[in-house]
C-alpha cells in the first residue's frame, strides 16, 4: 500500500517507516522535525546521534534501493497536509505527529497550551482531509493506555459493556487521563470516534503502552539509520532510562513506591502492530481500539529486572525511590485486555534477559553521551 507516516522522523515513527518501506510497502514521511528542536529547547540530546532525516533517507536508499517521500511541514497547517497528501495519495495514513510527552506537556501553561494546540488541532486537520479527498483511506492513530488511568475494574479495549437501570449498551471505556498530554489523546479518540460516525471514515486507535529498545531489524543496518534514545527526564520513558542510567553508575529514579503498573512493549512490536493495522483495515465508519501493549510490570519490578541483568554485567546498580513529581496512585489494580492484536496474528517479544542485556551494552557503548544533569525529573505536575 501507499502508507504516509505522520511523525516519520521520531522513535516510533522512524522505526515504523523503515520496516514498512523494508516489507514492501511504498512510504512517505511528513514530519515538521519539531521534535529536533525540543531537544534544543530543554538543552538535551537523545543517546544515539541522529542524521538530519535528509541523510538518514538517502542512505536507506544506498543500502535498500527503496526510496521513501518526505514531506517537511506542520500538521496544523492546513495547506500544507491538504497539498503533501494529495501529491502523495495515501491507502492509509500513520498518525505518530503529536507531542507525546507527559512531562512536557506540563512544564507550564505554554507547554500545556502547545500540547492540546499541535495534537488536537492536527489530528482535525488530518480528518477533514481525510474526509475531502481520501474517505477510503485507514486512519492507524497511536494513542495511549494512558488514556484510561487506573481504574479499579479491567481495562478493555476501547469499549465497554455496562447495564444501567434494566438496559444495557456497549459504550466508549471511562477515560480517566494523568497529564495535559494524556487528555489531548483522549480528545483526540473523542474526534476521531465522532468523524468515523458522522462521515463514514475508517479508522483504527492503537492505545500503546510503553515502549521500550532501539533496534530494529531496519534501523540497525547501519549507524545514520540508528533511532533515538531518551534518558532524560521529560521525554525518556522508564525502561529505556533505568537502563541508561545503570551504564553510568547512576541509581535508578523510581518515583515514589515504584508500584505504578504499565503496559509495556518492544519496539519490534509497535511496528508489527502497525503492519498488522494496516494489513487489516477497520470498516467504513468503524473506530476500532486496540490496546498495543505485551506485557505488565510495576515500574519497581522493572527497575529490580534491570538491576539483575546489570549484575550480570559487572554493573553495580542501586534504586533510588524518589518523591513522585507526578500526581498519580502509586500503589493500584491494573489489569489491561490486549488481545484484539494477538488475534490477528501478533507474535509478541517478551522482556527476557537478553533483551535487557542488548540494552544495557547499548547504552553503555554510548554512555559518554549522556548529560548526568538531565537525568533526574525537573517537572512537577503541581508547579
Amino acid at each position: 500500500m501507499r502508507v504516509l507516516v505522520i511523525g516519520g522522523d521520531g522513535y516510533c515513527g522512524w522505526a515504523t517507516a523503515l520496516y514498512l518501506s523494508n516489507h514492501g510497502h511504498d512510504v512517505g514521511i511528513l514530519d515538521s522535525l519539531v521534535r529536533r528542536h525540543w531537544d534544543n529547547e530543554l538543552c538535551i540530546n537523545t543517546l544515539t546521534p541522529i542524521a538530519p532525516i535528509q541523510q538518514r533517507l538517502q542512505r536507506w536508499k544506498d543500502l535498500t534501493g527503496k526510496s521513501i517521500d518526505l514531506f517537511i511541514g506542520d500538521l496544523c497547517n492546513y495547506e500544507f497536509l491538504q497539498k503533501a497528501m494529495l501529491q502523495f495519495q495515501p491507502d492509509a495514513v500513520v498518525h505518530f505527529g503529536e507531542q507525546r510527552s507527559a512531562p512536557f506537556s506540563m512544564i507550564d501553561r505554554e507547554h500545556a497550551v502547545l500540547t492540546q494546540a499541535n495534537n488536537v488541532i492536527g489530528t482535525l486537520n488530518l480528518l477533514y482531509v481525510m474526509h475531502e479527498h481520501f474517505p477510503n483511506s485507514h486512519l492507524v492513530k497511536l494513542g495511549t493506555m494512558g488514556e484510561y488511568g487506573t481504574p479499579n475494574i479491567d481495562i478493555e479495549e476501547g469499549y465497554i459493556t455496562i447495564e444501567h437501570n434494566g438496559r444495557k449498551d456497549t459504550l466508549p471505556y471511562p477515560k480517566q487521563p494523568g497529564s495535559f498530554y494524556h487528555l489531548s489523546k483522549v480528545h483526540d479518540s473523542h474526534n476521531i470516534h465522532f468523524a468515523c460516525k458522522i462521515w463514514g471514515l475508517r479508522a483504527t486507535d492503537l492505545n500503546q503502552g510503553i515502549v521500550y529498545g532501539v533496534l530494529t531489524d531496519e534501523t540497525g543496518m547501519d549507524e545514520l539509520l540508528i533511532n533515538r534514545l531518551d534518558y532524560d527526564g521529560v521525554f525518556g520513558t522508564a525502561l529505556n532510562r533505568f537502563c541508561i542510567q545503570a551504564a553510568i553508575g547512576h541509581p535508578l529514579t523510581v518515583y515514589g513506591k515504584g508500584g505504578q503498573t504499565r503496559g509495556f512493549l518492544d519496539i519490534r512490536d509497535t511496528v508489527r502492530c502497525v503492519e498488522i493495522a494496516i494489513n487489516n483495515p477497520a470498516n467504513a465508519g468503524e473506530f476500532r481500539v486496540f490496546n498495543q501493549f505485551t506485557e505488565l510490570f510495576s515500574i519497581g519490578d522493572i527497575a529490580t529486572m534491570v538491576q539483575k541483568a546489570g549484575a550480570k554485567l559487572d554493573l553495580s546498580i542501586e534504586v533510588n525511590h524518589l518523591d513522585n513529581p507526578r500526581v498519580e496512585l502509586e500503589e493500584h489494580y491494573f489489569n489491561a485486555k490486549n488481545t484484539r492484536l494477538i488475534d490477528l496474528g501478533l507474535d509478541p517479544h517478551y522482556l527476557s534477559d537478553s533483551l535487557l542485556d542488548s540494552l544495557l551494552n547499548f547504552a553503555v557503548k554510548y554512555k559518554e553521551r549522556v548529560n548526568e544533569k538531565e537525568i533526574l525529573p525537573r517537572v512537577k505536575w503541581k508547579g
